[in-house]
């Protein structure tokens, strides 16, 4: 190597003789296979390019983490960038033509609109206050492989709060933990919680199983697949994040596959026949793709609206779970994806099944959080009368019911059939995003919901 490397000087001594070029390249990058639920479709896995293995910080075990009581502060910058996602045309159409209308909403997420947002909405410094807690209990709650357990004791919380959830989607968990921090303007590369949003999506991308029909981000239930996609495309919204691209896209194309071609809902598993509640976070799911700018075919939504004419009853005012039997929960699903589906605020139905959700009331009975978080999202996008009264009634109820003693301030816990599966996490999760409603999605039914920079 000694007489190489003088024979490379004495040659580059000569004039007018250029000397040789020296490439250095690197062998072939080894991937490391995390764990995951086999499947015989695994072919490979999605590589988020932006971030690498070494992106999660080691979070200290043995550390118990400090959740501010309500009278401390918020540490970073006092107000955050806090908007919605939403339209800004007056009267959407229908599927087809929101892809435009949505990404438009996202102007509403520049932190000087926040402010007026939650002031014109019917928010107030309390309600901006729960979030902040809301926010940091999940942060103290995520686990040190980037992700969020429905069982909250996988954390380093080790049981000093109560009621943890038992469902097994790690994925599901991760989605709607991140979803708050998303609401509030909160991504990977902006915002206070940039470390815990990036170590989030990380672990979702770290999960992803390619397949055949795209990114299979299910862990078990397509509700997991629905909140993991609604997180990468906004994510990817957000940011433009080209890393994100292909990940929220084949998640987009996981959903479009499992759709049950007869009856076009969504259930369980892939192509089974549909029922309302899964269907509606499918739903959003492809909103947020569309919102993102991402392939989502039109044929999909058209099959999604054969479903809800499938459980509606009184011509689309009320809506059932599999059947028209109706119920609460179903209905202000079925009620929220006919507006995104393009009915106008006169639509009969629309303003009939509006006016029984606000004669309803916001719910506090067991389950009621699953019913007041898509009534209110109903109420909000049509504004008026039943809006500020439905608005007082769940704000208020929210500030009064968080947690402010001990390990689980900051966070809610509800009794009921969906909470003893997610367990104070979900419930957490639930409450902030309803408390959100002012600036992450931007009302519907006005010409203007944001001004333009």
């Amino acid at each position: 190597m000694l007489l190489v490397v003088l024979g490379l000087m004495v040659l580059s001594s000569h004039s007018g003789t250029p000397g040789p070029n020296l490439l250095a390249t690197f062998g072939k990058r080894e991937t490391v296979e995390l764990p995951t639920d086999p499947t015989e479709f695994q072919i490979a896995r999605i590589e988020w390019t932006r971030l690498r293995a070494d992106a999660t910080e080691a979070r200290q075990e043995s550390e118990t983490p400090r959740i501010a009581l309500p009278e401390q502060e918020v540490q970073g910058e006092e107000v955050s960038s806090r908007a919605g996602v939403g339209f800004q045309a007056e009267h959407p159409a229908d599927w087809t033509t929101a892809a435009t209308t949505m990404a438009g909403g996202l102007q509403g997420r520049r932190a000087e609109a926040r402010a007026r947002l939650v002031q014109d909405g019917g928010g107030n410094e309390a309600s901006e206050a729960a979030v902040d807690r809301g926010l940091r209990w999940l942060v103290a709650h995520q686990c040190r492989d980037g992700s969020w357990n429905f069982d909250h004791n996988q954390s380093a919380c080790q049981g000093l709060c109560r009621h943890p959830g038992d469902s097994p989607s790690t994925t599901g968990a991760t989605a709607i933990a991140l979803l708050p921090f998303l609401g509030a303007g909160h991504t990977h590369v902006s915002g206070d919680y940039m470390m815990t949003v990036r170590d989030g999506l990380y672990y979702l991308g770290s999960r992803a199983v390619v397949t055949p029909d795209g990114a299979d981000l299910r862990e078990g239930t397509m509700y997991g697949q629905g909140l993991a996609t609604i997180a990468l495309c906004e994510a990817y919204a957000l940011t433009k994040d080209r890393g994100l691209k292909d990940l929220a896209q084949q998640a987009i194309d996981f959903i479009v596959s499992a759709q049950d071609r007869n009856g076009g809902g969504w259930r369980y598993q892939p192509g089974d026949p549909g029922d309302t509640t899964v269907t509606g976070w499918q739903l959003m799911a492809l909103r947020s793709g569309q919102m993102a700018r991402l392939n989502v075919p039109s044929p999909t939504f058209f099959s999604a609206e054969r479903f809800l004419d499938g459980v509606q009853s009184q011509e689309g005012a009320l809506y059932g779970y599999m059947t028209p039997e109706p119920r609460p929960a179903t209905t202000a699903v079925g009620l929220l994806s006919r507006m995104y589906s393009g009915w106008g605020r006169d639509h009969p139905a629309l303003g009939q099944g509006a006016a029984y959700l606000s004669k309803l009331g916001p719910s506090k009975e067991n389950d009621g959080l699953y019913f007041n978080y898509y009534a209110t999202q109903v109420l909000h996008h049509l504004g008026g009368s039943d809006w500020q009264r439905w608005n007082v009634k769940t704000r208020d109820h929210l500030i009064a019911t968080q947690s402010s003693e001990g390990h689980e301030a900051g966070s809610w816990y509800f009794p009921g059939r969906h909470s003893k599966v997610g367990g104070r996490l979900y419930c957490t999760a639930m409450a902030v995003m309803t408390l959100e409603v002012y600036y992450r999605y931007l009302p519907l039914y006005r010409s203007r919901a944001v001004d333009s920079p």
